[in-house]
């Protein structure tokens, strides 16, 4: 979902549409007055479809249009809808048909925090993003913590959290990675089927997007994903296959771009035959808030329900059954669709909301679960902080701190913990002359970016900028040095919807002025036999081979949410040990990236919305531009440590990567077959520390090649130990059914598990292994699949 809805003043109108719906609405009730009327329940769907008219089955399929939930737009007939909400579907009140809500995530709720008339507020929690979710590699945490999430979104009223994101990081200076899990399909499949099981268990729905390949923000609305049979279904689909196997997900998004030439909203390749057919699907597919020209193609394809929804797009829907180009019985079986997923509604059920979730509940789950999603890259015994009291605390996101990304997938927060709070909770002391320098700086820095900032309407989506780091000068430095027992250094990075990360100084790489505070710092600080730390507060992959060395110890928080500088600062006190470990590889140079020749890292357009694109309108012709227009999936396979591991090229961090308070050992592997394929495979993991600690353990299978060319290893499987205390084991066991383990190969059009050795390796990370145990198929297996959505 994408936030323009909220850049729109008022909602968008075609009164002379209207009166001629209305008008003939009226028409209807008269004639059909004398007959009782069916209204809906869970056991008449029939009944009711065979009732609607044409116009009423029309209308059921397009949203309820443009700002039809902000604030202004609200009447007191909708005094049950929810302000703030992205969207609603439409109600017709003479079949007991309910409007329903949906609402924007993943990082929570997104709705207003005020509204007109009331003095309640309307907050909502800021869990951590997607990107810190799968750091945890901790399905369980994940769902408990979604599961909070769900308990929001039913009694703030909304039907629909639509989330999660789940594109796969095949660049990492995508705009939107933060909302998104991992590099690796099979994780962030795991990841997005908890996901939706916790949300999902609060009888909501949710909306698993942006389904598919839509892997850049620069012209997201028409840019063609130009990607082979095999790519496809083994990356960028399979995250979403797992998720709608696994979780049963109410509804998918359809995504702006094009793959191989055809929009997905309008491609019945990928809509019917891949999503339902073959995997199984039975819920509604909406497509991303826009107003495509191809409303008939996409209803044709199985997309139900257009969002946000245009009194054109009724139009062209009605026009198109009349005229012949659109068969009623395709609009029958969206309109079926569409009735299911309402009787499964709250707002059909007539909840009664209470506008009171468990706030200050939800906060302290997500204070104890994020350091679980906190990764430690470096660590020469300066963490967990022993001895020391007084911290000098630099950085502007030590006092501004980054909860998450912006656009759609921000959340309205009462709060955001910064680091320094954080310090002072777990018993120590910020040194206030740096402290109040900064807050008066970032005061200043923010007025002035306000007020240079122009208002093109899209400012939710690229958000406030990141403050630029201070100037400070050595001789302050060396001062309170003095007066200090360690340094902290948070460095700042944010992202999101509408554009692209860039591969320049102050982005991908450090500024000047962060280079040099950096080096000061430590110069200072170990001349004195002193230590500094560096806390990552980014929502991104960034350079770090050229200055890891430099700090004593690096944490990599992410943007963890509301509670993030509480959490960031019990891991550096040691109230909390961290347990994550890196869901993407970060390369030692960005062109060291196979993706980087086909992305487009520097563009200079601008923001890369083209709202013609987005209203309906349309184009002038032009020369179609690489990166831009279309991009290249060249590299194939090559995404992540699938590329770096194959090729040995070597990376600054690998995937899977992360460090602890304490250490495991891994002993004891032991892989079984069962007569069907299965594969279950067994560790012993043993904390051989001296604090408390959990672990996840992966699971890297080598394959025979059966006439495809394969990756080195690929992650077939993981898990996470419970906190295992000093000396103690776990027994880590994970089943791998023979569909995981199979390639896909084009010339058959089919999924195959070769015959032959195999090789397990258990790992704590894909460059770390600890453990291996060889196995062996005795016989192939394949599954066949639809030979669709091919390259051109």
């Amino acid at each position: 979902m994408d936030a323009f809805i909220y850049v729109c003043k008022k909602p968008i109108t075609n009164t002379n549409y209207m009166k001629k719906f209305f008008l003939t609405g009226a028409a209807v009730l008269c004639t059909v007055s004398m007959f009782a009327q069916p209204q809906l329940k869970k056991d008449n769907i029939d009944a009711v479809l065979k009732a609607m008219t044409l116009e009423e089955k029309a209308t059921l399929v397009v949203g309820g249009g443009w700002g039809s939930m902000t604030a202004g737009s609200l009447t007191a007939s909708d005094a049950s809808l929810v302000s703030g909400a992205a969207g609603t579907t439409r109600a017709i009140p003479r079949l007991g048909i309910p409007n329903t809500v949906l609402a924007d995530g993943p990082a929570g709720l997104r709705i207003n925090p005020t509204r007109p008339g009331t003095d309640q507020t309307f907050y909502c929690t800021g869990f951590p993003v997607g990107t810190v979710l799968a750091s945890t590699w901790n399905t369980e945490l994940v769902e408990q913590l979604t599961t909070a999430m769900g308990e929001e979104v039913k009694e703030y009223g909304a039907d629909v959290l639509l989330a999660p994101g789940q594109n796969l990081h095949r660049n990492p200076l995508c705009g939107r990675n933060f909302e998104y899990f991992s590099e690796d399909p099979l994780l962030t499949g795991k990841m997005s089927a908890a996901y939706v099981r916790g949300i999902q268990s609060n009888g909501v729905g949710v909306s698993v997007k942006h389904f598919a390949a839509n892997d850049q923000e620069v012209n997201r609305m028409s840019n063609d994903s130009r990607v082979s049979p095999r790519v496809l279904r083994e990356l960028y689909l399979k995250g979403f296959e797992i998720a709608v196997r696994e979780s049963d997900p109410w509804t998918v998004m359809s995504s702006y771009n094009k793959i191989n030439g055809v929009y997905t909203q309008q491609n019945y390749e990928l809509l019917t035959t891949i999503l339902r057919d073959e995997w199984g699907f039975n819920g509604i597919v909406m497509t991303d808030w826009g107003n495509k020209e191809g409303t008939v193609a996409a209803v044709r394809a199985g997309n139900d329900l257009m969002e946000p929804g245009m009194p054109n797009e009724i139009e062209r829907i009605i026009a198109a059954v009349k005229d012949g180009s659109l068969a009623e019985a395709d609009l029958d079986r969206n309109v079926r669709r569409m009735l299911e997923y309402i009787v499964r509604t709250p707002r059909f059920a007539g909840y009664k909301y209470s506008n009171k979730p468990d706030l200050a509940g939800h906060a302290k789950l997500v204070r104890a679960a994020t350091p679980e999603g906190l990764v430690l890259l470096e660590n020469n015994g300066v963490l967990p902080l022993k001895g020391v009291k007084k911290v000098a605390l630099y950085g502007t996101g030590s006092y501004d701190f980054i909860a998450g990304g912006t656009g759609s997938g921000n959340v309205n927060k009462a709060y955001v913990r910064n680091i320094a709070e954080g310090l002072r909770v777990n018993g120590l002391e910020v040194d206030k002359d740096i402290e109040s320098w900064y807050n008066q700086y970032i005061a200043l820095t923010k007025t002035e970016l306000r007020n240079n900032t122009a208002d093109n309407g899209l400012g939710i989506l690229l958000g406030d900028p990141v403050v630029p780091e201070m100037k400070v000068s050595r001789s302050f430095i060396e001062k309170k040095e003095k007066a200090t027992d360690i340094a902290v250094l948070t460095i700042s990075r944010n992202a999101g919807e509408g554009d692209d990360r860039k591969a320049a100084d102050g982005d991908w790489t450090l500024t000047g002025q962060e280079r040099e505070m950096l080096q000061v710092l430590a110069d200072t600080y170990h001349a004195a036999g002193k230590q500094l730390v560096v806390v990552l507060n980014i929502g991104g992959v960034i350079e770090t081979a050229s200055w890891k060395n430099i700090p004593d110890a690096i944490l990599l928080a992410w943007t963890p949410g509301q509670e993030g500088g509480y959490a960031v600062a019990d891991v550096l006190a040691g109230a909390a040990n961290p347990s994550g470990k890196l869901p993407m590889t970060f390369p030692v140079s960005y062109l060291e990236i196979p993706s980087s020749h086909n992305f487009p890292y520097n563009y200079k357009g601008g923001n890369s919305i083209d709202l013609a694109a987005l209203m309906g309108g349309a184009r002038a012709p032009r020369v179609l531009r690489k990166d831009i227009d279309y991009t290249e999936y060249a590299e194939g396979l090559n995404v992540g440590y699938r590329y770096f591991t194959t090729a040995g090229v070597g990376v600054s961090y690998p995937f899977g990567y992360g460090l602890s308070y304490t250490t495991f050992a891994y002993s004891k592997p032991v892989v079984k077959v069962a007569k069907d394929g299965s594969v279950t495979a067994s560790v012993t993991v043993t904390n051989t520390g001296s604090v408390a600690g959990k672990e996840a353990v992966q699971l890297y299978v080598s394959a025979p090649a059966g006439g495809l060319e394969k990756p080195a290893c690929e992650l077939k499987a993981f898990a996470k130990t419970r906190e295992l205390k000093p000396g103690e084991s776990e027994v880590v066991t994970m089943v791998v059914d023979p569909y995981t383990l199979a390639s896909f190969n084009e010339g058959t059009s089919a999924w195959e598990t070769a015959a032959g050795n195999y090789n397990a390796a258990f790992g704590a990370s894909v460059a770390d292994i600890r453990a291996t145990a060889a196995f062996k198929l005795a016989k192939a297996q394949s599954w066949p699949a639809h030979a669709v959505c091919l390259k051109k």
